[in-house]
């Protein structure tokens, strides 16, 4: 990249290195806990739950996931200067304001509810650590919010710029298949957030804070749905920028939280049980992470391609 395709204003590239540089403070915050996890365990404390070598593998991938999420923040911050490449910077950005950005409305809800406020016993960890890593995901979320779509703007502009009749060729198929499976696990997400028991294996284990984030998936989901569909069939009057965001941000939520899920529903560390019934589990999980894909597909196919970001499915 050796030029800058879009131009901002001063002002948005402060706010953009606010929130690169914030994202990446916070994480390390993250980071330095899960670092003394690890340490602690090599010393044999380690939660009654959890066998040793489990606690360890799994902060371990915790503590590349944030490592990847400092260095992410920190390209954000740096803008064009860095000379990153399209596709593994679109692939982490994706991943990684998937995990954490649609968490916000469930954070700001649990707080007013209480929802996140549990008896975890005698395993329970220091509130110091809880503050921070509560600050570490906060403050992540937040600095992504703020810095990606300025930066995406900046790099992508017709992605950002003008109204959806103004885009390229379209990708309606693949948009609409997306919808669909993105629709499955939506649906029974809700049902289970209202109380349902359909699939469900242990009703006992939807408490409020589940409750909860079960509704903040449902969204996120349907508004991946609606950001597809919309920029796939040129909806009037809609700005590019709106759909184009919350789906890219949407998608990876579908895919980094349904991978994420799938996989621990699969491997079930420290003999972890989930509420819903196992093949329902990686069913709907397996569904919303191949929407997700989907999703993404077919809006960068909807991008105009001499300044879209490459197609991540041509594998």
């Amino acid at each position: 990249m050796t030029g800058m395709p879009g131009v901002i204003g001063t002002r948005w590239a402060a706010a953009r290195r606010f929130g690169g540089y914030g994202a990446a403070a916070s994480l390390s915050l993250y980071l330095a806990v899960k670092v003394v996890w690890i340490a602690a365990a090599v010393l044999g404390h380690v939660p009654a739950d959890f066998g040793g070598a489990d606690w360890i593998v799994l902060n371990v991938v915790t503590v590349g996931m944030s490592a990847t999420g400092i260095v992410l923040g920190l390209v954000l911050a740096r803008g064009m200067r860095w000379r990153i490449p399209a596709a593994p910077l679109v692939f982490f950005t994706w991943v990684g304001s998937g995990f954490l950005i649609p968490l916000m409305p469930y954070s700001l809800v649990s707080a007013v509810l209480g929802g996140g406020e549990e008896d975890t016993g005698g395993d329970a960890a220091p509130s110091w650590e809880l503050t921070l890593i509560g600050i570490g995901f906060t403050g992540m979320a937040i600095g992504l919010a703020i810095a990606l779509p300025i930066y995406m703007r900046e790099r992508w502009p017709s992605a950002f710029v003008g109204r959806l009749p103004d885009r390229g060729r379209t990708a309606v198929r693949r948009a609409r298949t997306a919808a669909v499976l993105a629709a499955v696990p939506a649906a029974f997400w809700t049902l289970w957030s209202a109380g349902a028991e359909l699939g469900l294996a242990h009703r006992d284990m939807i408490d409020l804070n589940a409750r909860l984030l079960l509704a903040d998936s449902a969204l996120w989901a349907l508004l991946g749905a609606w950001s597809v569909l919309a920029v796939s069939s040129a909806r009037p009057n809609v700005p590019a920028w709106l759909p184009t965001a919350l789906g890219f941000t949407a998608s990876g939520s579908l895919f980094a939280w349904g991978g994420w899920r799938l996989a621990v529903a699969l491997l079930r560390p420290g003999g972890y049980t989930p509420a819903e019934h196992p093949i329902a589990a990686v069913a709907l999980n397996g569904l919303a992470a191949a929407s997700g894909v989907l999703m993404l597909s077919a809006l960068l196919t909807s991008v105009r391609p001499s300044e879209a970001p490459p197609r991540l499915d041509a594998a």
